[in-house]
C-alpha cells in the first residue's frame, strides 16, 4: 500500500518518527492504525455497556470487591 501525503503532512510524520523513536514512517502509521482500532473497540464496548440493563447498585462495596480481586491478581 502506498499513501501520498502533501509535503506538510510528510514533514509532520518524519518529525514524529524521529521524536517518538519509530524506525520508519510505516511503523508510525501502523501504530496510529492500531490506536484507532483500540479507540473504536473501546467506543463499541462503552456503547454496548450504556445500552445494557443495569446489573445492580454500584457503590463502595462493589469497588472494594474489585480492589480485592485486583490485589489478589497483582504481583507483589
Amino acid at each position: 500500500m502506498n499513501i501520498s501525503l502533501p509535503e506538510t503532512l510528510k514533514a509532520f510524520v518524519d518529525q514524529q518518527v524521529g521524536t517518538l523513536g519509530f524506525g520508519t514512517s510505516s511503523e508510525y502509521v501502523r501504530e496510529l492504525i492500531r490506536k484507532e482500532q483500540d479507540r473504536q473497540n473501546l467506543r463499541t464496548l462503552l456503547l454496548d455497556g450504556a445500552q445494557s440493563a443495569p446489573l445492580g447498585i454500584v457503590g463502595a462495596p462493589y469497588f472494594a470487591e474489585l480492589r480485592a480481586i485486583i490485589a489478589k491478581k497483582s504481583p507483589v
